[in-house]
């Protein structure tokens, strides 16, 4: 173990012993500084030392030719300084190296998803078309909040919708949540934490009026889907979402009691959709079909629709409702009860709402409705006076 006072021309000189696998040159300045020679004639900087359990432990500082001598013994009294201190180059060293990239953490996401959500296909496609181009590549730790916040900002800026953005941030957010939960190497904190969420505001308030039913009601009925029309009164009826309905099954419509059970909600609880006699005449009307579960399926393959896109755009452009979406009939749904004096809540549990602040959108509705009552009122007064 040959100690000598290293320089930039003594390394440069520097030879493995014959016969020897490698020969370490101890620096006599800098307490631990190496030079590993080989016999191939390659050599490597290094720093030796012991840890706080008396270990010998070895940190690579770099190959000789790679950086200059300097560099070299200044890295190493850097490293031997926090070796002092209570430090342990070489185990920094590996934490760093077990640091997985986002890639890595995003496969575990999806894999997470995929074991409790019903759809996970949108947080798929949010990782694989959004967050994997722009920080798959990069490992953990590399990942800062300024960084995220300036691409999110971008992202807007671009034109990308701002409910895309919301769900990119979103599920980015939840990427660093889990990596915390699961102890990830190089992921202290959630660097998505404390980026300001941009207001969204995706209400849009399209709702039919009685006339408008109607025509859309007739053109339904003239569609070539011979169970468009029990669907779309149903949805008028219930204020069902579209996929509930679609995926509705037989041995959770009570008759008796007027009420459709819903296993399994948006929200992830069951919940009961109670049934008017109106919505009775129409499930009562629609065929059964032998040896199938569900309420109203496709009768070429009794299975759910996939889509009901074609009859429904046809439908809608007869009854001259170009800008109708299906989801609007959820919203109208709510507007006549609310227009039939039926209170928020009331509409809420109706509508499977978790959040009262997604029944509050039909406020003004209720409101509608509420002076309606009043100017009532004031009229029969009017007829009392003198």
């Amino acid at each position: 173990m040959p100690k000598i006072k290293l320089d930039a021309a003594f390394c440069l000189i520097a030879q493995c012993d014959p016969g020897k696998r490698k020969t370490d040159y101890y620096d006599t300045s800098t307490t631990g500084f190496v030079l590993e020679a080989r016999p191939n004639g390659g050599k490597t900087y290094y720093l030796r030392y012991q840890d706080d359990h008396g270990r010998q432990r070895q940190h690579k500082i770099a190959a000789y030719g790679d950086i200059t001598f300097d560099k070299a013994r200044k890295e190493a009294q850097r490293l031997r300084s926090q070796v002092v201190l209570g430090g342990d180059p070489a185990a920094s060293r590996e934490e760093k190296r077990a640091v997985t990239t986002y890639a890595v953490l995003a496969a575990q996401h999806l894999d997470y998803a995929r074991s409790y959500q019903k759809s996970p296909a949108n947080t798929e496609r949010i990782i694989r078309l959004h967050l994997l181009p722009r920080w798959g590549r990069l490992r953990l730790d590399e990942i800062t909040q300024p960084a995220i916040a300036k691409w999110l900002a971008e992202r807007n800026a671009s034109g990308l919708a701002p409910a895309t953005v919301e769900k990119i941030r979103v599920i980015l957010n939840r990427s660093f949540e889990l990596a915390i939960r699961w102890n990830m190497p190089g992921v202290t904190k959630n660097p998505v934490k404390g980026i300001p969420r941009k207001p969204v505001n995706n209400a849009r308030e399209r709702y039919l009026n009685a006339a408008e039913a109607k025509r859309l009601l007739a053109a339904v009925d003239a569609s070539r889907n011979t169970q468009l029309g029990a669907i779309i009164r149903l949805l008028l009826l219930t204020g069902a979402r579209v996929s509930e309905l679609l995926h509705a099954q037989w041995q959770y419509i009570d008759v008796e009691r007027r009420v459709w059970l819903i296993p399994t909600s948006k929200t992830g609880k069951p919940r009961h959709v109670p049934l008017s006699q109106a919505a009775i005449d129409v499930i009562e009307h629609v065929p059964r079909f032998n040896g199938c579960p569900y309420l109203l399926p496709n009768p070429d393959t009794l299975k759910p629709f996939v889509t009901l896109k074609h009859g429904w755009q046809a439908a809608r452009d007869e009854a001259l409702l170009p800008d109708l979406r299906i989801h609007d009939l959820r919203h109208s749904a709510a507007s006549f009860m609310i227009n039939a004096g039926v209170d928020l809540f009331a509409v809420g549990r109706v509508l499977g709402h978790a959040d009262h602040k997604s029944t509050m959108r039909y406020s003004h509705l209720a409101n509608d409705t509420l002076l309606a009552a009043v100017e009532a009122g004031a009229r029969k007064m009017g007829t009392l006076r003198n």
